[in-house]
């Protein structure tokens, strides 16, 4: 795969803009391994080869077992592997991400607030978002996958 453009050298203030979102998520009061695993499933519905790769390495990195990682795009059928809040946000993240086809039914919103306080709902669905938004970006102008580098040189 040979990457279209750089997009950060093009348009760095969008880059920066988008990376802005990306930090307020850090500093919010979820957890960092909750958000990763959601940038994770968002990455798998969108085939995002970049932020798939991405995302599993700083989930290793963080001490995550490579058995959870293989199961997060099963995670319903994972038993206890997923904890509750896990599996609210990876509920969430899937429902909004594929928007078009849910509309964000009342029984998933509630069961995500079941779970999460508003402030933490909300910036569950601004990480959602943003991931969706830098999956569109990697996919578009063929970011190259971490792995995909290692390979070739």
């Amino acid at each position: 795969m040979t990457m279209r453009l750089d997009y950060n050298r093009i348009a760095p203030a969008g880059a920066k803009a988008l990376g802005g979102v990306y930090g307020y998520v850090l500093q919010s009061k979820l957890p960092a391994t909750l958000i990763n695993l959601v940038y994770l499933r968002v990455s798998q519905i969108n085939n995002c080869a970049y932020c798939l790769d991405m995302h599993t390495r700083e989930l290793l990195k963080s001490g995550q077992k490579i058995e959870k990682l293989t199961l997060v795009q099963a995670w319903a059928e994972a038993g206890n592997l997923f904890d509750e809040r896990e599996r609210a946000a990876l509920a969430w993240a899937e429902t909004v991400t594929r928007v078009a086809d849910t509309g964000i039914p009342d029984h998933s919103y509630e069961a995500a607030r079941a779970v999460f306080d508003e402030r933490e709902l909300v910036d569950l669905t601004i990480a959602v978002s943003v991931m969706n938004a830098y999956n569109r970006m990697a996919i578009s102008f063929r970011n190259t996958p971490q792995a995909a580098i290692s390979v070739a040189a």
